[in-house]
Order: C-alpha cells, then structure tokens, then sequence
C-alpha cells in the first residue's frame, strides 16, 4: 500500500474520524467543528476534494496516526 494519504473529500474524513469517537458539534459555512469526548476537538472543510497537507494538520491536531487513518478509511 502506498504510503501517500490519499485525497478525500470533507464527507468522507468526517466519516471516518467518527468512526473513533468524533461527532459534528457545528457548521459555519463550509466547514464542520467536530469533538471528541476526551476533549479533542477539530474542524474539517466540505470541499469536494482536501489537500493532503490539510489532512495531515488535522490528523495532528487530533493526535491520529496516519496508519490509524488509513485503517479508517478502508
């Protein structure tokens, strides 16, 4: 498998982080506020396609692992 996250839409990455406990806590125009009920909190935009760096400062904002993404998103 390829190292290289892969690109994903806002949909899509809002998905699989609730797969580990993540949920909506709003919306403010195209982007949603997601918490954790351990305290973490991030935001990720609705756009048809979210660059890779933008996953990545999310993913590290919300202390994630790349591998444990890419289990997600399987």
């Amino acid at each position: 498998m390829s190292d290289k996250l892969p690109i994903l839409s806002g949909k899509e990455i809002i998905k699989a982080l609730s797969k580990v406990g993540f949920t909506p806590a709003r919306q403010r125009g195209s982007h949603v506020f997601l918490r954790h009920t351990d305290g973490r909190r991030t935001v990720v935009p609705l756009h048809e396609e979210v660059n890779r760096s933008t996953l990545m400062d999310i993913l590290s904002e919300i202390k994630l692992s790349r591998e444990d993404f890419l289990d997600l998103v399987k």
